[in-house]
Order: structure tokens, then C-alpha cells, then sequence
């Protein structure tokens, strides 16, 4: 069976290093599209080089948007990820090549080159594929699929404004741009991410029988776990992870419903919350197909792999 064909916008992040690591285990990765979001774009294209240095990888890396769309944002997640974004552990300077041309255009190169090939995984803040879908509208045709690492679809949120997650949060026009243009896409929302997390002792017992990925990512993911630990949220939660096991295994997905999903632009409380249309009184178009569960057993599969896990 041939191997997922994966274009990756992201924002590296501690979880997304590990959805990135299981890319290069599972997929072919034809492009990393790099944003702002858990820290600054400065850092997160060094993390995004850092990650392909790691794997031995020659895949092109992309510096994209390093602002929001519109407004600014209100906070980045570096009490959580470190102030570098990976754990403030002080690689060396990575030499992995970064390209001269924007996120943006690429993303709508490589679709043009490849048309219907690539899904399209989207792990940070949605600011690069909204600039890339109000250049050129026809994006969404030349997709296979689209997954979207976002929302809170009841409002249990992760940011200074309760119902919104991160992602969406950091840049709410951004998400209505592409939640409005893409005539279908798979959710995978933060509250799914918490459901789906790891118990600590299994996800230690990985880290210790891996290779040189475990012991980066233990590295990296050590001040999460501390910031987690103090704020009472238990298990290792890889929000990005199940993402991309939703991307390159579709058949993971245990239950789902499809919704309309609007994103909140205005509101002084509730700016970038994720209102899900469940009784479907609204009329829209339901577009998003928002996982609820997934196959825990293949989903730890998969991420061992990505660590190194022999067996």
C-alpha cells in the first residue's frame, strides 16, 4: 500500500513535533508551511528545521505568516511550550535549508503540481491556508482531504476566553476563511484531544524504549508536563497527534458527527469559539466532520512508531 501524501501547516510546538515525527514514520511529507502561533514564527521555522535535521529529511520548510489575519493576538502558549517553543532545551542551530518562497504560494504550488494528492493537515493557527485560499479560491478543489487540529465543539476551551481552543483563538477570521471555504473537512477539536490522551507511566515506558526521537521528545515535552502537572490536566496530551492519526488513517475514527461549524468573531467573551450547529437548526452546510472518538489501541500504534518503539 502506498504511503499517505501529507502537506503540513503547522506551528512547532511540542505536540506538533510529535505529529511531525509521525508523519516521517507513516507519510511522505511534501511540505512544511510554517505560522506563528505557539511562539513566534522566528521560532517555530528554527523548530520546524530543527525536526527535518532530526529525521534526516530534505523536505522544504516554508516560512508563512507571522501575525494573525486581522488582529493581533491576545497570547502565544509559550508558558506551556517553552519560550522557543520546544522546551527551551538550547538546540544547535539547525541546517536544514529554509525555502525563499512564502507559505502561502507554496501551498498553492505544490496543490497545482500535484492536484487531488495531498491531504492537507492543519496543526496551528489557520493564517497561512487563509491567505493561501483569498489569493486563489480553487485551493479546496485541488485537496484530497483537509484536517484541521482546532476548536472546542462544546466550549470547553483552552485560552484566557473559555470556549476557545488555541488554534482557532489565535486567529478567529483565519478559521471562518477556511471553515467557509472548504466544502467538507475532518475536526479534530481539542476536547477529543483530552479524551484521547496517554497515561503517563504507558507514555514513559515508550520514551525509555525508543531511539533518538523518544529521547528528543523527552526532552522537548518536559516543561509541558510540568506546566500540565501544576494545572491539574492528566495523561500526556497530544493534541496534534491525534490529528495527523486521523490524517494518515482514516479508518482510526470510531464515531463522528458531521455539523455546520462557525467560528466567533465578535463576541468580548467568546472571540474565537467554535459554535457547533448540532440540532441543525440553522440551515447551513454541514461541513465539518468532527471526530468524537478514535481506536486508542492504533492510535498508540502509530505513536510508538513515530518514537522509535520497537514491537
Amino acid at each position: 500500500m502506498s504511503k499517505p501524501q501529507l502537506l503540513i501547516d503547522t506551528d512547532p510546538g511540542v505536540d506538533d513535533a510529535l505529529a511531525i515525527l509521525m508523519a516521517y514514520a507513516h507519510a511522505d511529507i511534501a511540505g512544511l508551511s510554517i505560522a506563528a502561533g505557539n511562539v513566534g514564527l522566528g521560532h517555530t521555522v528554527r523548530n520546524a528545521r530543527t525536526l527535518v535535521d532530526l529525521v534526516g529529511a530534505a523536505t522544504p520548510v516554508f516560512a508563512g505568516c507571522a501575525v494573525p489575519l486581522v488582529r493581533a493576538a491576545d497570547e502565544d502558549a509559550a508558558f506551556v511550550h517553552g519560550q522557543d517553543g520546544f522546551g527551551d532545551v538550547g538546540f544547535p542551530a539547525p541546517t536544514a535549508v529554509l525555502a525563499d518562497e512564502p507559505a502561502a504560494l507554496a501551498l498553492l504550488r505544490l496543490t497545482r503540481e500535484r492536484p487531488g494528492e495531498l491531504t492537507l493537515v492543519a496543526l496551528g493557527p489557520l493564517t497561512n491556508l487563509a491567505l493561501a485560499l483569498r489569493l486563489d479560491p480553487t485551493l479546496p478543489d485541488r485537496v484530497a482531504r483537509l484536517v484541521v487540529m482546532g476548536g472546542a465543539v462544546t466550549g470547553h476551551g483552552n485560552t484566557g476566553r473559555v470556549p476557545a481552543e488555541f488554534n482557532v483563538g489565535f486567529d478567529p477570521e483565519a478559521a471562518h476563511v477556511v471553515f467557509e471555504a472548504f466544502p467538507t473537512f475532518d475536526l479534530v477539536d481539542w476536547e477529543a484531544t483530552l479524551r484521547h490522551a496517554f497515561d503517563d507511566d504507558e507514555f514513559d515506558g515508550w520514551l525509555a524504549a525508543g531511539d533518538r526521537r523518544a529521547d528528543f521528545f523527552r526532552r522537548i515535552v518536559a516543561t509541558a508536563r510540568r506546566y500540565n502537572a501544576k494545572h491539574d490536566r492528566h495523561g500526556l496530551v497530544a493534541a496534534d497527534a491525534l490529528a495527523m492519526a486521523v490524517a494518515l488513517d482514516p479508518a482510526i475514527v470510531t464515531r463522528r458527527e458531521t455539523r455546520s461549524v462557525a467560528v466567533e468573531l465578535d463576541g468580548r467573551l467568546t472571540r474565537g469559539a467554535t459554535v457547533v450547529d448540532w440540532k441543525r437548526r440553522l440551515g447551513r452546510p454541514a461541513r465539518a466532520n468532527i471526530v468524537l472518538e478514535v481506536d486508542q489501541a492504533r492510535f498508540a500504534t502509530m505513536v510508538r512508531r513515530a518514537l522509535g518503539v520497537a514491537g
